[in-house]
Formats: structure tokens, C-alpha cells, sequence
């Protein structure tokens, strides 16, 4: 072992990687699990579409908030509670689901819960890593962190197949056990102080207007709060590559219709939807090995125009399709696609953000995120119920197509980007 890989594996990383493995297992668990309960009670894709805006929700009204927490507190300790929050949701899931349930209400009711804790969860425990390690060492921690995050993307949906075929409950049950076990091993992440300087980047992704400086602590308020939307909308990188995946996820919401798909084209059950959406995490776990062991380093802005352009040709493949073989493919292939998007934009955006500003910003970007994929969601529950979900899919995937070539002429400054910023 060298001593660049020696440095990436202390305790910290270590229980780092344990949380962000378990936290995205039980958020894939749960999201299964859930979308097959609610299809099984109202056979309607429109109420697919409203968890995905349940889960989505608490993340935009609270991102002022959720920034702020992440930049003035322990960044391990409120990942920590959040996901002790995200635990007490799934137990409470597990016993309504005990219950026979009926209704969707309360059901959408925890959803909430579970979506306020993630949303304090996502920007502290995203900000983790670029505080833990040198700015060099940052592009392959993150290939490790995203290698943690989509074996959970593996595990999550195949287990919650399982466990749902034999018992409704047994999925939320593992979903609490497994965000108790993330509560718990984040909580030994040692983050140092907040106040180191920011490492002088390069000057093509310095914002084209300089940032304020922070606001005195006696001082923050509304202000404070919204500086890391304002310190984004300065830079054109910054701008461009948050907004790129907020528009390219949000119209390419077809996962979110997978239990539609699953049961009314496919034909298969729990087990079958588990192995669909773990279709998902085996594309792009395969890539993000690759990725592991061959980082991006050059032409990085037009490689990522060129995996949203896949990830659109992937989404309509899918929505064609009436062969699950081909169903599970497409989605391996365009989970891949999305992968080298999140391992660029999850190194790019903290190498370009003051340390200090990190939480914040990485709260809008969380945000944007969770537009993508949840208000993704509901955009394709709503379509779906007017056009059914083969046409939604399609749909989406040829807009995610426009996305890319538009975002490809209107954001030179992103399409332009060779390599990640460094250290000097």
C-alpha cells in the first residue's frame, strides 16, 4: 500500500464510508419499499409522484437552515443526529406498515420526517470529506465514498425486494437498523476546525465577482444564510454544473415509475422491482471502480455533458422497452452515466467552495439534487398519469437530451473545464 492510500483509510474515512454506505442503503430500502406499498394500495403513478415530492419538500423549505447548521456546527455530530431522526422515521414505518394500513396519508406523513432529517444530513455529510483530507487527496476519496454509496445502491433496493416479499414490515425495519448504524459510526469522524484557510484555486474557477466576506456570528441571519446561493450564482462553473443536474434528473425521473413499469409492463413482483432498481447500482458501481482506479482528470466538463447525453439515450431505451433483460440493462447503463456525473460535479463543486462556505453551498446543491431526483419523481408521477409511464419515461429522456446540448452551447465556461481544481 503507498502512502497516498495509507492516508485514505484512518479511522475517520473509515467510519466516513461506513455512514455513507448504511445511510444510502436504508434512503434505497426505504424509497423501494415504499413506492411498491403505495402502488400495491392505489394503483395510481400520480402517487408515486407525490413521495418523491413528500421526500423532496422538507430539503427546499429548510435549506436556509440546513446549510447554516452544517457551516456553524460539528459537521459529524449533525450528520450523526440526522440520521438518528431517519432512524425513528423508519421504525415508525414499520409499525404503521404492521398495522394493515389503507391509507397513504401517514405513510406520506413519515416521509416528511425522513426527508427533514436527510436534508440536514446531505450538506454536512457531502462537506465531510474535503474537510478530513488535502485537497489532492479529495478526487479519490470521493471515487471510495461514491464506490461506498452505490454498493448501497446494490444492496438497498435487492434487499428491499426480498425482505418485502416475505414480510411488508421487514424492509423499514432494516431500513431504522441500518441508518442506526450510520448515526453511530459518523459520530467518530474527527473533523478539524472550520477555520482553516481556503487553498488558493485556480483562477478559472474563481466566481467572477469576489465573495463577501463571512458575516460576523453575531450577525448571521437571512443574509448569512443565503450566501452560498449567491456565491453559486457568481460563478459560472458553479451555476452551471448544480443546474445541469437539476434539469437533466428532473425531466429523466424514470426510476421513480419503476413499480408502474415492474407490474403493468415487465410483469414481475418485489423481487424483480429489487432487482430493476439494483440494475441501477450495479452499472454504476461498475463505473465507479473504473473510476477508482482511473479518475477523471482531463477534459472533465465534456465528459460530463457527454454522460447526460447517455443518461438520456438510457432513459428512453428503457421506456420502449417490454423485455425485462433489456429494461435491466438500460438501467445499468444509464446508473453508469449518472455515476461519472456524480463523481465530477461531488469533486468539482467542494474544490471550488471557501471551506467556509462549503456547508452552505453544498445545501443549495443538495437541493438542486433533490429537485432532480425527487420533484424529478413527481414530474414523472404527473405525466405518467396523463401520458401512462412508458410515455412519461420517453418523454423525459428525450428532454434530458435537450438539456445536454443546450446546457453545451449556453455554458461554455463548464463545457470548457479540463481538469479539477488544485491546490497550489
Amino acid at each position: 500500500m503507498t502512502g497516498n492510500d495509507a492516508s485514505l483509510w484512518n479511522r475517520s474515512i473509515v467510519a466516513l464510508l461506513v455512514c455513507v454506505f448504511c445511510s444510502a442503503a436504508a434512503a434505497l430500502v426505504g424509497v423501494t419499499a415504499l413506492g411498491k406499498q403505495i402502488y400495491d394500495l392505489t394503483h395510481r403513478e400520480l402517487d408515486l409522484g407525490l413521495l418523491g415530492l413528500a421526500e423532496f419538500a422538507p430539503s427546499a423549505l429548510l435549506v436556509l437552515v440546513t446549510g447554516a447548521v452544517a457551516d456553524r456546527f460539528n459537521r459529524a455530530r449533525v450528520s450523526s443526529i440526522s440520521a438518528a431522526v431517519g432512524a425513528a422515521a423508519g421504525v415508525g414505518l414499520a409499525i404503521y406498515a404492521a398495522s394493515t394500513p389503507t391509507s397513504v396519508i401517514p405513510i406520506f406523513g413519515l416521509v416528511l420526517v425522513f426527508g427533514a432529517a436527510r436534508a440536514f444530513l446531505a450538506p454536512s455529510n457531502r462537506a465531510l470529506p474535503a474537510d478530513i483530507v488535502p485537497a489532492r487527496h479529495l478526487p479519490r476519496l470521493q471515487a471510495r465514498r461514491a464506490t461506498s454509496w452505490q454498493s448501497a445502491t446494490i444492496v438497498g433496493p435487492v434487499l428491499a425486494g426480498v425482505l418485502y416479499a416475505v414480510d411488508p414490515v421487514l424492509p423499514y425495519v432494516a431500513m431504522a437498523s441500518l441508518l442506526a448504524i450510520a448515526s453511530v459510526s459518523v459520530f467518530f469522524v474527527d473533523v478539524p476546525s472550520h477555520s482553516s484557510p481556503r487553498p488558493h484555486l485556480e483562477d478559472t474557477f474563481e466566481p467572477a465577482v469576489q465573495p463577501e466576506a463571512s458575516a460576523p456570528s453575531s450577525r448571521a441571519g437571512l443574509r448569512d444564510a443565503l450566501e452560498g446561493l449567491r456565491f453559486v450564482r457568481r460563478s459560472p462553473i458553479l451555476f452551471g454544473v448544480i443546474s445541469l443536474d437539476l434539469f437533466a434528473v428532473l425531466f429523466g425521473g424514470a426510476v421513480a415509475l419503476l413499480p408502474a413499469i415492474a407490474e403493468d409492463r415487465l410483469g414481475v413482483g418485489a423481487v424483480g422491482l429489487g432487482w430493476l432498481r439494483a440494475a441501477g447500482g450495479i452499472g454504476a458501481a461498475a463505473v465507479t471502480l473504473m473510476l477508482v482506479r482511473s479518475p477523471v482528470t482531463r477534459r472533465v466538463g465534456r465528459m460530463l455533458l457527454f454522460v447526460v447525453a447517455i443518461f438520456g439515450v438510457g432513459t428512453i431505451v428503457l421506456g420502449v422497452t417490454r423485455s425485462f433483460v433489456v429494461a435491466f440493462i438500460a438501467m445499468a447503463v444509464l446508473s453508469g452515466a449518472d455515476a461519472v456525473s456524480v463523481y465530477i460535479r461531488s469533486t468539482l463543486v467542494p474544490l471550488a467552495t471557501p471551506p467556509d462556505k462549503r456547508g452552505r453551498v453544498l445545501a443549495v446543491e443538495s437541493v438542486f439534487i433533490g429537485a432532480s431526483n425527487e420533484l424529478g419523481a413527481f414530474e414523472s408521477g404527473v405525466v405518467g398519469q396523463v401520458l401512462g409511464a412508458s410515455g412519461a419515461i420517453v418523454l423525459g429522456g428525450a428532454a434530458t437530451l435537450a438539456v445536454a446540448g443546450t446546457y453545451w452551447v449556453a455554458f461554455p465556461a463548464l463545457r470548457d473545464v479540463d481538469r479539477f481544481p488544485q491546490a497550489r
